[in-house]
């Protein structure tokens, strides 16, 4: 099966029932220990939407491939790091994944991008994160787009053999 080469990014999007099955598949694609602190997905799959993780919650960046087709290149989902009031002015991305023939194409950025505009929008000044310490890569584009490290879980998780750090990041939305 040959793998669809990205042309172009259409606008970043709000996910809707229909990308269900596409966002499922995103999701079991790109799993990795460098990402997931969950074991591999195995079949029979968990519906990718249900009452903790709704459509609404998942913003959606499609490509356009070589041939003119359209295909999913990946999600970002943002939700409230808890239901507290006294929280209420924060959004935390709570899953970020881009298919791997999109990598390095300014997705992971556009849907970053676009949760700003998107946590703006629903009242919140302040956007936070939590990533793996061994995921430099991600760290690294985090830190690009104005995140800092605003704490380290030392050895939070212990994953293929080895303890990994949980690093909390986060950032302003009004300067």
């Amino acid at each position: 099966m040959s793998v669809p080469q990205f042309r172009s990014l259409r606008p970043v999007r709000p996910a809707v029932p229909e990308d269900e099955t596409a966002l499922g598949e995103l999701d079991r694609a790109t799993w990795s220990t460098l990402h997931a602190v969950q074991p591999r997905p195995q079949p029979p799959y968990e519906p990718f939407f249900d009452d903790r993780h709704p459509p609404g919650e998942f913003l959606v960046a499609e490509a356009v491939t070589g041939t003119g087709g359209v295909s999913m290149a990946g999600y970002l989902r943002l939700g409230r790091p808890t239901p507290l009031a006294c929280n209420a002015h924060v959004r935390q991305i709570q899953g970020l994944a881009v298919a791997d023939r999109a990598r390095r194409q300014g997705v992971a950025r556009a849907l970053l991008r676009a949760s700003y505009t998107e946590a703006r929008r629903q009242g919140a000044g302040r956007i936070t994160l939590r990533v793996l310490g061994h995921n430099t890569a991600a760290r690294a584009l985090y830190a690009a787009e104005g995140f800092a490290v605003e704490g380290v879980l030392p050895g939070e998780f212990f994953l293929g053999g080895r303890y990994v750090d949980d690093v909390l990041m986060g950032r302003s939305l009004t300067a």
